[in-house]
């Protein structure tokens, strides 16, 4: 056969799928649409390494306050930055107080003019924010007037809340926690990325395989639209006289155009979708359209891939169908479908990632290539194992209703049709399931206890240096849902001025704040007590001693300090120590106001803890907007009783991500695919209806022949799913525990999105239960 015939064969292929008549084009249509979602959620995939890639650089080029050493001077050229950031209802509020010290001063990416006192260029997101009803309470925070917006090359995320505003009096503070003067934006210091931890990294291609693997289920469904049609044009094409390998070149000629199609309309919905991407944020996170730029490799393998998969299905598709001049012998019995090969997959999978059980983070990175293949395997298995399943069962189904038997008799007839349906579903739910086994499982490795006990403290704000303890604590006992208020001063003392060998901390604080972290005997004004039983406190005792003097920020020979000597009282009480709101049992010596020196007063740091009345809206924006007040530069720290890993969290809220996507993906398919199956059987209904039969009854039925095969694909996703989700906690040395909840959880959602798609498709079903179906051209 020459490359000539082969062509002309193709292209008649391509001719029948976009000017065969209405069936021809209402196909071709249907598998570009099923086709395109697809390609629309790979090349999306394929933009996700591009947008993490800007994410960070535009992140780095920003960067200004680094915590580290500095020896620049002041000049003409060098702007002092101040962090002014702030949260606002549980949202990061980047923010910094810009103060130029010359006329050449760097503006920030995003900046074409720094902002003067009073002044702020924010984020188009936070202008919003502040300009609306819901932004009232973190105006009063940020009362600045706006003169500009920050450009997109100035920010992370299309909803990102930022913003600049203009400082005074910053450059006496350089260099004292969050304030740095510099000479330009950008990390001074940029560090080569830390090596991941195995772990993250096995979750990483889990996520991407468990995501990607639906998306090929349903591209290889798609391109299968309409097949007992295209078989009969064959048959026609063998009476006319094409031979067998003509009629499959035809076949591949027309998948080859419906995937074509569908690349066009997955580009479309790509563009489409990233437009809608920049005003969406998921999960805290957002990304600018220009963020979601493909690959331009992975692209062209999606192009190159997508058509190809297309003709391999369907050449698949007819490896079991016999096209003859009179018709296609597919209606008589079909042969059993063996369960040796399906077999295969699944426990090939099982094996290459047996390889690297016990491994654990301690054994090194797990390998990629066994990972992808074995996840791959095992999910794919679940495709090739569902139809056996489907076809098993219903072949041993009685009798029943009405509605009960026009199912089982359909799904008899074409359980592989059926099995298609649900094969997307089958493979997203048992690749969740797996998932959440293995996040639950390994989530206490990232997951730490901060000790603090968020029954007693709910926040906690810092007290500037030079300002009253009592004068914060008592502005902030007048907030509005402030219960109770509480602080110290803290510091610590040293047995010499400099290169002091023994330390010990000092609380100060009046008696009902000192008696939330000590047993007190007896408390007023001026008492001075030491605390016994403390952690970590081995110097309490030797310095804790009437009349001996030590010292306040004893200088060493890193820094150097001015250390404030301080005689300790003779009428010194004991007070066996208690946990304090931290969890910790602090030692040391503990001591009411008066009974430190005007000097040594200037030598320690406050701290307030806030109770606050959970059941007032906002509380926290209140307790902030008073801080703020105190405090410009003030962030009051909100407890927690864990935090966990940010780069964990990132994985986690990255598979929030891409499960939504990909639900999208099954819901749209799936609709798509019900409603060519209900489109194949128009005459059909239209027959039984012109019959007699209720429509209630034809209702039912399409509501039986989904629930079937979904109820049996949802059981072997949970098994198939929980043996997965077992192998991975195996490979992560952790022991194997089933998240009932999540399995339950992830099955009820698959549940979900097949009942909404059967409802949705309702309405098509009842127009076609019409005796006028029957017409015929």
């Amino acid at each position: 056969m020459n490359l000539g015939q082969w062509a002309k064969d193709l292209a008649m292929g391509v001719r029948f799928a976009f000017a065969g008549g209405r069936e021809g084009w209402v196909r071709a249509l249907l598998t570009a649409v099923g086709v395109g979602l697809g390609v629309a959620l790979l090349l999306l995939t394929t933009a996700i390494p591009n947008a993490l890639a800007v994410r960070h650089d535009r992140e780095a080029a920003r960067t200004d306050i680094t915590y580290g050493d500095t020896t620049l001077k002041k000049g003409d050229d060098t702007l002092v930055v101040a962090d002014a950031g702030t949260s606002f209802r549980d949202q990061d509020v980047r923010g910094r107080a810009l103060e130029p010290e010359g006329p050449r001063a760097p503006l920030p990416p995003g900046v074409r003019e720094l902002p003067a006192v009073g002044e702020m260029v924010v984020s188009p997101a936070l202008k919003r924010l502040l300009e609306s009803d819901d932004g009232k309470l973190l105006r009063e925070r940020l009362p600045d007037r706006i003169v500009g917006t920050i450009g997109e090359e100035g920010l992370i995320g299309s909803t990102e809340l930022a913003f600049y505003r203009g400082g005074e009096g910053l450059a006496p503070k350089v260099d004292d926690g969050p304030v740095t003067r510099i000479d330009r934006f950008g990390d001074p210091n940029p560090t080569s990325s830390e090596r991941m931890d195995p772990i993250l990294l096995l979750l990483i291609l889990v996520v991407f395989v468990v995501l990607l693997t639906p998306v090929a289920v349903f591209i290889a469904a798609a391109v299968r639209f309409g097949g007992e049609r295209r078989d009969r044009r064959l048959a026609a094409l063998r009476l006319v006289g094409s031979d067998g390998r003509m009629t499959r070149r035809v076949a591949a000629g027309e998948a080859m155009a419906g995937a074509a199609l569908g690349l066009v309309f997955g580009t479309v919905f790509f563009l489409v979708g990233r437009q809608i991407a920049g005003s969406v944020e998921a999960f805290g996170y957002s990304v600018f359209p220009s963020y979601l730029n493909p690959s331009p490799l992975l692209a062209l393998l999606v192009a190159v891939a997508v058509p190809a998969a297309a003709v391999l299905v369907t050449q698949f598709a007819l490896r079991g169908v016999v096209i003859e001049p009179l018709g296609v012998v597919r209606t008589a019995k079909p042969s059993r479908r063996r369960l040796w090969w399906r077999l295969l997959m699944p426990l090939a999978g099982l094996a290459m990632l047996y390889t690297m059980v016990g491994q654990g983070r301690d054994g090194g990175e797990f390998n990629q290539y066994l990972v992808i293949g074995g996840v791959m395997l095992l999910l794919v298995g679940v495709t090739a194992l569902l139809p056996w399943i489907v076809e098993a069962v219903v072949a041993r189904l009685g009798s029943g209703g009405v509605a009960w038997q026009l199912a089982v008799r359909r799904l008899q007839l074409s359980s592989g049709t059926a099995a298609r349906m649900v094969n997307g579903i089958a493979v997203a739910v048992a690749g969740a399931i797996a998932l959440q086994m293995l996040f639950s499982g390994v989530a206490g490795d990232y997951t730490e206890s901060t000790g603090q006990d968020v029954s007693r403290v709910q926040m906690q704000v810092h007290v500037p240096q030079g300002v009253p303890l009592d004068s914060v604590k008592e502005k902030l006992a007048g907030t509005k849902g402030v219960d109770r208020v509480f602080g110290y001063s803290e510091g610590y003392v040293g047995d010499r001025a400099h290169e002091a060998d023994h330390f010990t901390q000092v609380t100060v604080g009046d008696c009902a704040s000192l008696r939330e972290v000590a047993s007190l005997p007896s408390c007023r004004e001026g008492d001075a007590f030491v605390a016994t039983g403390g952690e970590y406190d081995e110097d309490g005792a030797q310095l804790a001693k009437p009349g001996r003097t030590v010292y306040f920020d004893p200088s060493s020979e890193y820094e150097k300090t001015t250390p404030v000597a301080w005689t300790v009282p003779q009428n010194l009480k004991e007070a066996p120590s208690v946990k304090d709101p931290t969890g910790f049992k602090r030692g040391g010596l503990l001591l009411t106001p008066s009974a430190l020196s005007e000097r040594a007063a200037q030598a320690v740091a406050g701290e307030v803890y806030l109770r606050l009345d959970e059941s007032v809206p906002d509380v926290r924006e209140y307790v902030r907007n008073t801080a703020a007040r105190i405090d410009p530069f003030a962030d009051p720290m909100v407890w927690t009783s864990t935090e966990r890993s940010d780069q964990f969290t990132a994985i986690r809220t990255g598979l929030f991500i891409g499960a939504t996507c990909v639900l999208v993906l099954i819901g749209a398919s799936l609709l798509v695919s019900q409603l060519e199956q209900l489109r194949e059987r128009k005459k059909l209904l239209s027959s039984l209806v012109a019959f007699g039969t209720r429509r209630s009854t034809l209702s039912l039925s399409v509501l039986w022949q989904t629930a079937i095969p979904i109820g049996l694909g949802l059981l072997l996703a949970s098994v198939g799913g929980m043996a997965l989700g077992a192998v991975l906690l195996r490979m992560t040395d952790t022991p194997v525990q089933v998240d009932w909840a999540s399995v339950l959880s992830m099955t009820g959602v698959g549940a979900a999105v097949v009942l909404a798609v059967t409802l949705l498709s309702l309405p098509p079903l009842l127009r076609l239960m019409r005796p006028d179906g029957l017409r015929t051209e």
